[in-house]
């Protein structure tokens, strides 16, 4: 049987393995199908601790041998220790052949001889079936603790997934509601007929002010024209129908020129200062 050296290779050897397979469990949950490379690794994890549990199984039965073949080879070193008393005691009668007595101490020297190299045996086995028992702990520990880290990843995928089609809705909704205020509130052909409107409006304001500073000097000259002809005309307010007539005829006119004549004839001359004088 190997000694304790091989024991611990294989355990480190073991234990190499169980180390890649750990750094697998972060490969697996960031690849692009991460549940069916997560169960893949678990797989392989979980086969590898049957493995292990397996080697455990078949050291624990070598250790339970080599410890049995110890307890028998010490019982039976006891016994015959025990019995070599007798035996030399038949000797020394003569009751028993020195040749018989021979072949017994030998197997006697024998068993005593073997026995250290069955107690190294029984220690090595129990020193293989303890490392495999602590690396059926630790991949126990590390599959656990994988179903744990699967699980959390997982879940934070969903979550991630769902929040991720949450904001593509929101950015959907958001777009279909700009698309729809667009089309309400803005329209090309509309658009372009206000500023048609504006245009014109524009052009129709401008029209109207060439046409006021045009139109100023005839306003003004019409005004003009009116006040002279109200003059030349006179004031005909309240006048009669005889007055229009006789105003139309001449007759005022004549009859104005006659009044102011006789008015002169008849008005006093200036007083004559000497004759005031003398008396």
């Amino acid at each position: 049987m190997s000694n304790l050296n091989g024991w611990g290779l294989t355990a480190r050897l073991i234990s190499k393995h169980f180390g890649a397979l750990g750094d697998k469990v972060s490969e697996a949950i960031a690849n692009f199908d991460p549940e069916t490379a997560t169960e893949a690794d678990r797989d392989r994890l979980a086969a590898t601790l049957r493995e292990t549990a397996q080697k455990l199984a078949a050291a624990r039965a070598s250790f339970d041998k080599e410890h049995a073949d110890v307890v028998r080879l010490r019982d039976l070193i006891a016994n015959d220790e025990k019995a070599s008393a007798t035996l030399a005691d038949r000797l020394a009668a003569g009751k028993i052949s020195e040749a018989t007595v021979s072949l017994f101490c030998d197997e006697l020297e024998a068993n005593k001889t073997r026995l250290p190299l069955e107690i190294q045996e029984e220690a090595d086995a129990q020193e293989y079936m303890n490392e495999l028992q602590k690396i059926v702990d630790a991949f126990s520990n590390q599959l656990a603790e994988f179903d744990a880290a699967a699980k959390k990843a997982l879940q934070n995928l969903a979550s991630a997934k769902a929040q991720k089609d949450l904001q593509q809705l929101r950015v959907e909704r958001q777009e279909q509601l700009s698309n729809l205020s667009g089309m309400q509130s803005h329209s090309t052909a509309l658009n372009a007929l206000t500023r048609r409107a504006q245009n014109v409006s524009n052009e129709a304001a401008g029209l109207r002010i060439v046409a006021d500073i045009t139109q100023k000097p005839m306003d003004q000259a019409a005004e003009i024209n009116a006040i002279r002809k109200s003059v030349a005309q006179g004031d005909n307010t309240g006048e009669s129908t005889l007055e229009r007539l006789k105003r139309l005829s001449g007759q005022n006119a004549a009859a104005a020129t006659a009044a102011t004549t006789a008015t002169t004839a008849t008005s006093p001359g200036p007083a004559n200062p000497a004759s005031a004088t003398a008396a």
